[in-house]
């Protein structure tokens, strides 16, 4: 198979077109049905008519139930109808794939005791104060790298020029060791969601159980307070939960003390739901640099963005686009067999960049892009991942993680007395 990538040079477009995407997906998640009320981008009949029609391999085998690829729609509302949560869970609730983990809280979160959604929480309530100080006294270093400008690279000349130095990841793609990218052993596939959960999620629960599959779901706070009884049935049948920020900003584009808003909020309302403290996270857009970085590290949250070959080659379906208009659903199936070309390419396994917030990204994962990966040669070991990375789920949350094999930026709960894990000089040092 020919492998076939995404030119580096045109990220800076796409970061600013996925603007618009998130700002659809907050439009389009504000009711049960999710119905688009606006254009955004080329989302036209017109526009899309001029999208290729044809793949270059065969999924008419695949799956006999899927959707068609004609009627997952480019930029306008889907038709397909949502189905029912498959259970909803007791105050108390204990599962099997966490044996260790507190039973589930005794009542769903209340949404007056949180922010409103979808725009970044103001950071002079006591609880952010508290997380601030937390951040401050945490003996991590928060490098004094100023914040960028709305409009990603086109608009950032200084951050542009110091992306390698402040390891700015939209603009270059930098990473750095603390940074999950890849899974270790070849043909391991980390399986993952963002931006739920959505209507549509109990879809994609449903095939994962038909299929005997698990995921990470990268939970965005505005969405969790809409929807708690879905992450519960996340997280009871054993995928792997993790922050994905408040509102789903660019977070170098916000102060220190927003940044610690959208994750602490975000952390909070996740233990408020499910009973443990999710301790990774994906930064929207993949945008974060060192000084996001040292926050996140200071409030013990590990950064997991996804794989990214060279500057040329990255893992992104693609997905989130469809609802835009700025892509249809076979330019993504074309991704997705190019990602599947380079899986074989490389030495490691690989994370890939999807969504659970619309029916259409929906609508390609259980109907195209999953089967294909289970019929893949040679076969993908896919898996939440957390376990990608040859850990138990317990070592996805604070209150479950054995530190002794799992070290956490600033350690866990040991022996019920907590202690830290200080940076000294580039090591750490266990602390009381």
């Amino acid at each position: 198979m020919k492998s076939r990538f995404l030119p580096a040079v045109l990220l800076p477009a796409l970061v600013d077109a996925r603007d618009a995407a998130a700002h659809y997906a907050r439009q389009a998640t504000t009711s049960a049905a999710a119905t688009n009320t606006e254009v955004i981008g080329s989302g036209t009949a017109a526009a899309s008519s001029a999208f290729p029609t044809t793949l270059t391999f065969s999924l008419a085998s695949e799956n006999p139930t899927a959707i068609p690829l004609s009627e997952i729609n480019t930029g306008t509302a889907q038709t397909q109808s949502t189905i029912a949560l498959s259970t909803y869970y007791a105050g108390g609730a204990t599962q099997t794939y966490v044996p260790n983990a507190p039973g589930l809280p005794s009542a769903l979160p209340a949404p007056s005791n949180y922010p409103a959604l979808d725009v970044t929480p103001p950071t002079n309530s006591t609880e952010v104060q508290q997380w601030i100080q937390d951040v401050m006294n945490s003996g991590v270093d928060i490098p004094d790298i100023p914040v960028t400008n709305p409009g990603a690279c086109s608009n950032n000349t200084a951050a542009v020029a110091n992306a390698t130095q402040n390891c700015w990841w939209t603009c270059g793609g930098c990473t750095r060791d603390t940074d999950i990218t890849t899974c270790p052993t070849k043909d391991s596939w980390g399986v993952s969601y963002d931006d739920g959960p959505s209507p549509y999620t109990p879809n994609l629960l449903q095939y994962f159980a038909q299929q005997d599959l698990r995921a990470t779901f990268f939970t965005i706070g505005s969405r969790l307070l809409e929807r708690p009884a879905m992450l519960q049935d996340e997280f009871m049948t054993g995928n792997q939960i993790a922050v994905h920020t408040w509102s789903h900003p660019y977070m170098t584009t916000k102060t220190n003390e927003e940044v610690i808003a959208e994750l602490g909020w975000t952390k909070k309302l996740i233990k408020d739901t499910i009973g443990v403290t999710p301790v990774y996270w994906r930064p929207p857009y993949g945008d974060i640099d060192d000084r996001v970085r040292a926050i996140s590290t200071a409030m013990n949250l590990i950064p997991i963005i996804w794989t990214r070959i060279s500057a040329t080659q990255t893992f992104d379906t693609n997905d989130w686009s469809i609802p835009g208009g700025t892509t249809n659903v076979y330019q993504v199936l074309d991704n997705w067999e190019m990602i599947m070309g380079n899986s074989t390419q490389i030495d490691t396994g690989f994370i890939v960049l999807e969504h659970d917030l619309f029916e259409q990204t929906v609508d390609v994962a259980t109907g195209y892009i999953l089967p294909q990966a289970l019929a893949h040669q040679p076969k993908y070991n896919m898996t939440p991942i957390i376990e990608c990375l040859d850990m138990p789920l317990a070592n996805g949350y604070l209150e479950t993680n054995d530190n002794a094999s799992h070290t956490l930026p600033l350690g866990t709960v040991r022996g019920g007395d907590p202690y830290r894990l200080f940076l000294v000089c580039g090591r750490r040092v266990e602390h009381g």
